[in-house]
């Protein structure tokens, strides 16, 4: 499972500023590749995002894919939002969102993590949550299967998700079968779901195992109904004989900002607590200034092209030419608004 995943070998990283580094040169390389055509002014950065305007927008798409994925219907499982939201990460920590915009990269997340999960919805159930709009649906289709090979490439054909959700279910039956102090585990659930819904949104996916932030989950929502968990690690979780280990545990999931590397052969990795509650939703004005930025650069007609090659309606092969950013962006993030 998941110890013996691409997750943890390929997709799970020492700590924050790990990723940040690796975000950083993504903005970084592309930028010299625009330099390095020689159709953008050298040292003109006026129009070009920095890495830490990139993370404002990235952190808005992230939650308008959440939005959207929430409101889908039919009624999309957890699973799949999950795996949805951890494509659209993975991409962005190798790829700039100037080169690659956010709003088409992540419907094709989402489209993509349907198919993964065998959530079995057709291509034109799909973008009907987009449009009413037959020509409108038929673009942004044509967008995401142009995108789909790219984005499996960048994910390096690691395609398979481990999210907290299933383990979490698996913590709460194991609750209800064996730790009988606990009179009713389902007191527990809609705050350790608010916890998975706000952990979603913070990069706690590329640093902790699945199952670790399941039951942060469960120990945070049992802190705030004033409900002690220790027994249940004791007992059930077989770390009676050992409580240097479960003292290491709980200092772990609490609220202290402390490596738990004696624990887990992790370094310098806070708490998950404090990375859930420090998350920081991007300001609505910034992110105004920020798209319409963003907006402007897609715009301008650079000659760039990626040869991406996509079945045609699932029906033939062919090879065919990146549009240019004005022709491929017509639709706009109000195109969703609907939805939302």
């Amino acid at each position: 499972m998941y110890h013996n995943s691409t997750q943890k070998k390929c997709w799970t990283f020492h700590n924050e500023e790990e990723l940040e580094t690796m975000r950083t040169e993504a903005n970084q390389t592309f930028r010299a590749k625009l330099f390095g055509s020689g159709k953008f002014p050298p040292n003109d950065s006026t129009h070009l995002l920095e890495p830490h305007e990139e993370e404002v927008l990235r952190k808005y798409y992230e939650k308008r894919l959440l939005d959207f994925c929430n409101a889908f219907k039919p009624v999309m499982p957890k699973s799949v939002v999950g795996t949805a939201s951890m494509f659209f990460k993975r991409f962005y920590l190798n790829n700039s969102l100037m080169e690659y915009h956010p709003r088409t990269i992540m419907l094709t997340c989402v489209y993509l993590a349907c198919k993964v999960d065998e959530f079995n919805v057709s291509s034109s159930q799909f973008v009907s949550n987009l449009w009413d709009s037959p020509a409108g649906q038929e673009k942004a289709l044509e967008q995401i299967l142009e995108y789909e090979l790219l984005l499996i490439q960048q994910l390096n054909f690691h395609l398979i998700v481990h999210n907290p959700f299933r383990p979490f279910e698996g913590f709460l039956i194991d609750l209800k079968a064996r730790y009988s102090a606990l009179e009713n585990p389902e007191v527990l659930r809609k705050m350790a779901d608010e916890f998975l819904n706000r952990g979603t949104m913070t990069d706690a996916g590329l640093l902790f195992p699945p199952s670790l932030i399941a039951i942060t989950a469960i120990h945070s929502s049992a802190s705030r109904a004033g409900i002690n968990m220790d027994g249940y690690l004791m007992e059930s979780l077989l770390l009676r004989d050992d409580r240097d280990c479960l003292s290491r545990l709980v200092e772990a999931i609490r609220l202290r900002e402390k490596a738990a590397d004696e624990l887990i052969s992790w370094t310098n990795k806070k708490s998950i607590k404090t990375l859930v509650k420090k998350y920081d939703p991007p300001k609505p004005d910034e992110v105004n200034l920020l798209k319409q930025k963003l907006e402007r650069f897609h715009s301008l007609d650079l000659g760039f092209s990626t040869n991406l090659k996509r079945k045609k309606g699932y029906e033939e092969d062919g090879i065919i030419s990146k549009k240019t950013k004005m022709e491929e962006e017509e639709w706009s993030d109000e195109d969703l608004a609907d939805t939302m």
